[in-house]
């Protein structure tokens, strides 16, 4: 198995959110890029993750498919000039650095807001993405799961993942300073996703809020609204429930922003209200802070402030980045064993044949249980004989000299030639 790991990654480090919003990705679009990939390409593994902070595409091919995949995301979000959108990717076409890169953004070492226990989550559900059509081979699986034990590691032996440093968290933290001057402040909670439930968590604890929850499934409001004992909204009665509120998070998903200044101005606003826009695409147009009564923060101006927890995060890095070498180091081992491995069956093969040959050969007037008695004795013997060289090819893999070894074999025992190259 040759070391083919790739990745292209489009992040809040280097392109703002106007331009993570027009390449996001739902399932839908995910599904029909992975269904692209296995009708018109040879790639195996293939993982697509797309998050409010992140698009990014990790393949498993020796052709370099950035390009390609580039253009098939604009495609797919009906952008005409992707060109212009280029110099917002970075593209990583060596294995080790997109192995590393995978496991970085799993932790959340890559997050926006360090350690932010959302992304496992999301990984999950790229990977089951990816296994349901059929596109996680033996590299991709083996990979996966070692992220997974590694993120237990990391949770089990490190605070990195203590407290809730995560965007949803610095979304309450905003909460509390914009409310800190307002009597009995009424908070709006539009959308109960994965951040929307978690936002409604981390407000339980503030007594001085009266939150209300609304969601176009009214079911799953009311089940998230009786577990925090907070108020549901009818979804249907949204721009009472605006009206009435003196901050409205909302992380809706939706093509076009929900919140637009035309809406906004035909409030009856007689303080402030703050709008804090969690969804990518935004769900708050950027017209409505023309309204002088209100102000608008996104997701990237919902920057996480140094608590406790992101500073015991913070710290924890060192640690995290030791677990994630050391699970990087046996995968590596494992998958430089899968390099070799056709190397070791062909060798077996080849002994196997061998020792049928010169059995048919010798034992044609041999007593059928003699006959048995060669038989066990010779496969035992062969089974000596393998484990030398399977031993050396393996310490040799961790040296990365197999191929010198491989070619050595291949020599002696007539081998197939492009065993390493399948």
């Amino acid at each position: 198995m040759k070391e083919n790991f790739k990745a292209i990654s489009l992040s809040f480090k280097n392109a703002p959110i106007e331009i993570r919003e027009q390449v996001s990705l739902n399932d839908g679009a995910i599904g029909r890029l992975l269904n692209y990939f296995k009708e018109f390409t040879s790639v195996s593994d293939v993982l697509v993750l797309s998050t409010c902070n992140r698009t990014e595409v990790y393949y498993f091919n020796e052709e370099e498919l950035s390009e390609d995949i580039i253009k098939l995301i604009g495609i797919e979000k009906g952008i005409s000039d992707f060109d212009s959108f280029k110099p917002y990717f970075e593209i990583i076409n060596e294995h080790e650095p997109a192995v590393e890169r995978l496991f970085r953004v799993s932790m959340g070492l890559e997050a926006q807001v360090v350690g932010d226990i959302q992304i496992s989550n999301q990984v999950k559900r790229a990977y089951q993405l990816s296994a349901d059509l059929q596109l996680a081979g033996p590299f991709l699986h083996r990979l996966m799961h070692t992220i997974f034990f590694t993120n237990k590691r990391v949770v089990q032996e490190t605070p990195f993942r203590d407290g809730a440093a995560s965007v949803s968290y610095a979304a309450t933290e905003l909460v509390k300073t914009l409310t800190a001057d307002i009597k009995n402040p009424r908070v709006l909670v539009v959308g109960v996703g994965e951040i929307g439930e978690d936002v409604c968590r981390n407000l339980v604890g503030d007594t001085r809020l009266s939150v209300k929850i609304t969601n176009r499934t009214e079911d799953k409001a009311k089940v998230l609204a009786a577990e925090c004992n907070f108020e549901v909204h009818p979804y249907t009665e949204l721009w009472d429930g605006v009206q009435d509120a003196d901050i409205i998070i909302s992380s809706v998903g939706a093509s076009e922003p929900i919140f637009t200044k035309e809406k906004v101005d035909a409030l009856d606003i007689l303080s402030f209200k703050y709008f804090i826009d969690l969804s990518v695409p935004r769900s708050v147009s950027n017209e409505v802070e023309e309204n002088p009564a209100a102000l608008v923060y996104n997701v990237d101006s919902v920057k996480s402030k140094a608590d406790e927890a992101l500073e015991k995060r913070i710290k924890a890095i060192p640690q995290v980045e030791e677990i994630i070498e050391e699970s990087m180091d046996e995968f590596n081992d494992w998958s430089k064993e899968m390099a070799v491995s056709p190397t070791i069956n062909n060798l077996k093969n080849a002994l196997e044949q061998i020792r049928q040959e010169e059995l048919a050969r010798y034992l044609k007037d041999i007593e059928s249980e003699d006959c048995k008695i060669v038989d066990k004795v010779t496969k035992s013997m062969m089974q000596k004989i393998l484990k030398l060289p399977v031993l050396q090819l393996k310490a040799a893999c961790k040296r990365g000299e197999e191929e010198t070894l491989i070619g050595v074999l291949n020599d002696l025992f007539n081998l197939e030639k492009d065993t390493l190259k399948k």
